[in-house]
């Protein structure tokens, strides 16, 4: 889920319908309404947020930093003044990077993955992958080919392997494709997508990716005998691929 900070609701608003069209969760605030959510949102409702967009808001050089105290996630701040003076402000206040806009929501959704692939330090190696997942709205890879999937099914693969062989649980997967703040649905809904995307993945692998385990949730489970030895040729774009150093011990059985 992306969390967009503008005092003008038009352009968050705009926002939030090219991210809705991404098939990515998102929500605006005011920078008033953005403090006093800050103030009381849950741990659970911060660990769901992929990215924070700041726009043009008051006092923007102490949301970064209030930002950090409570979560990890990257801090991109789009800035309409193309000064070095404004991007170097604006990197002092604690800010991960800086574009200009206009800009493309998928240039966006790569940045942000960047961001992450960067943190997770020890990148892996292409010759090492079967599942090669992009951020930025294109169709996953297996073995080099695409895997067209529906939007929420491919954010929630993206989601699994941001969190490669954790267990997840069905409202962590919920609040990331749905959004914190979603009242349409119900959580169950869940059950159906996840369903749904391990039956493809297991049609093109010739294994269960996805394990589940009741009262328990999901994990994405990647064993080693399972990796190729062939290079799958040149990243060209920002992706997280599962590799061996990556991979986790044989998948329980499914229930």
């Amino acid at each position: 889920m992306y969390i967009i900070v503008d005092d003008r609701e038009s352009v968050a608003n705009s926002y939030i319908t090219g991210l809705v069209r991404e098939g990515v969760s998102s929500i605006g605030f005011s920078s008033g309404e953005f403090w006093d959510w800050l103030q009381s949102a849950s741990e659970a409702d911060l660990e769901a947020v992929d990215a924070f967009l700041l726009g043009d808001v008051d006092a923007r050089g102490s949301i970064p930093r209030a930002v950090r105290k409570r979560s990890s996630a990257p801090i991109i701040a789009l800035s309409g003044l193309k000064m070095l003076k404004n991007t170097l402000e604006l990197f002092e206040a604690g800010v991960d990077d800086v574009v200009h806009v206009p800009i493309h929501l998928r240039e966006i959704l790569a940045r942000t993955a960047a961001i992450a692939r960067r943190r997770m330090g020890d990148s892996p190696r292409p010759c090492e992958t079967r599942i090669q997942v992009f951020f930025n709205g294109r169709d996953p890879e297996i073995g080099g080919h695409a895997l067209t999937l529906p939007r929420r099914e491919l954010r929630i693969l993206e989601y699994m392997v941001g969190n490669h062989g954790k267990w997840i649980t069905k409202t962590q997967i919920f609040n990331a494709v749905y959004g914190i703040f979603e009242s349409t649905y119900d959580e169950s809904v869940i059950e159906s997508h996840v369903s749904k995307l391990r039956k493809k993945l297991r049609d093109r692998l010739g294994f269960d990716a996805i394990v589940a385990r009741r009262y328990v949730g999901y994990r994405l489970d990647i064993p080693v005998s399972e990796t190729i030895d062939e290079p799958i040729g040149e990243l060209q774009d920002v992706g997280i691929l599962l590799n061996r150093s990556h991979s986790s011990p044989a998948a329980y059985s499914a229930s």
